[in-house]
């Protein structure tokens, strides 16, 4: 693609065009799995590893110097990490979680949930509402203070579990960090135009993990055994019911997949009242600030989410 057919990627982003189109596939799914478990045994560098249930672990960040036994209630978040659900792992979270932890003085945990194919919905989701009733009741966690934060899948599923929370009512989620978050099943299903020049998520890798989310292994979305009702709650933008929901910043490159999806999700959470902030990055790609972290614009992006959940924390 050359020419003024060329998508105009960000300046600050040079390897955009070395990039592949997309990461999971088919064929290389179980490979990226098995790397993804290497070194998920053992403890982020400075915190814990617990686990919480029957193959759901959560990687545990502090600040420095305090401890579970500390008197004093602190903030916390929880991260779900991305993969298009179908690979990656909670390792992912380490240095997002380690900078929560020192900037903010709050408690970072990130849950590695069982993915797909093995476990669909509502498994993944259940973990990390688990992961959440748990920080929730540490002895140095202010209960009322908790955000969720996630990329890509993580992102969807930070999404899904705030209306989860919300629809329970069990624990309340102070505020939601969702970056690209992958919230549309529907997304790819049609022949609508996306941005040309796509980067390390496809819409062939989307409906591989929607598919496998939804019970309908590679068949795609479409082929999903649930009824209407139980896939309204599996996917967030089918949500009808947008309201009474915590504040949210959602942040998207304009060459993203994602990107039509998390701008009309970020318009249904403002009209249904909810305090929501979009920042859209132009010439972005799917992930960029993880191919590219020490670009500028990736370091703002990250700065903007700390700077998110900083106000989400402290308004309670």
């Amino acid at each position: 693609m050359t020419g003024k057919d060329a998508p105009e990627y960000h300046p600050d982003l040079t390897r955009a065009r070395f990039m592949p189109p997309t990461s999971a596939t088919r064929g290389n799914r179980r490979i990226f799995r098995a790397i993804a478990r290497v070194g998920s045994q053992k403890p982020p560098a400075g915190g814990e590893l617990v686990e919480i249930g029957e193959g759901i672990t959560v990687r545990v960040q502090r600040p420095k110097g305090t401890s579970a036994d500390d008197a004093v209630r602190r903030p916390a978040v929880l991260h779900m990490h991305g993969g298009g659900l179908i690979v990656g792992s909670a390792m992912q979270g380490d240095p997002l979680c380690r900078r929560i932890a020192d900037e903010l003085g709050a408690v970072a945990a990130s849950v590695n949930y069982r993915m797909p194919p093995e476990h669909p919905y509502p498994v993944p989701l259940d973990d990390c509402y688990r992961a959440l009733q748990w920080l929730a009741a540490q002895p140095d966690v202010d209960a009322n203070r908790i955000a969720v934060i996630g990329e890509s899948a993580g992102g969807g599923l930070a999404a899904s579990l705030a209306l989860l929370a919300r629809d329970r009512g069990e624990v309340a989620v102070a505020g939601q960090v969702l970056m690209y978050p992958m919230l549309d099943d529907r997304t790819g299903s049609d022949d609508a135009p996306h941005p040309r020049g796509l980067r390390l998520w496809s819409v062939r890798s989307n409906r591989l993990g929607w598919g496998m989310y939804l019970g309908a292994g590679t068949s795609g979305p479409a082929a999903t055994p649930l009824d209407a009702a139980t896939l309204e709650l599996a996917v967030p933008a089918r949500r009808t019911d947008l309201s009474n929901l915590p504040p949210a910043w959602i942040g998207v490159g304009t060459l993203d997949l994602f990107h039509d999806e998390d701008v009309e999700y970020a318009r249904r959470l403002t009209a249904a009242g909810v305090d929501c902030e979009l920042h859209v990055v132009q010439g972005a790609y799917h992930g960029f600030d993880v191919a590219e972290p020490k670009a500028a614009v990736s370091c703002d992006f990250l700065r903007r989410q700390i700077d998110a959940l900083r106000g989400m924390l402290s308004a309670h």
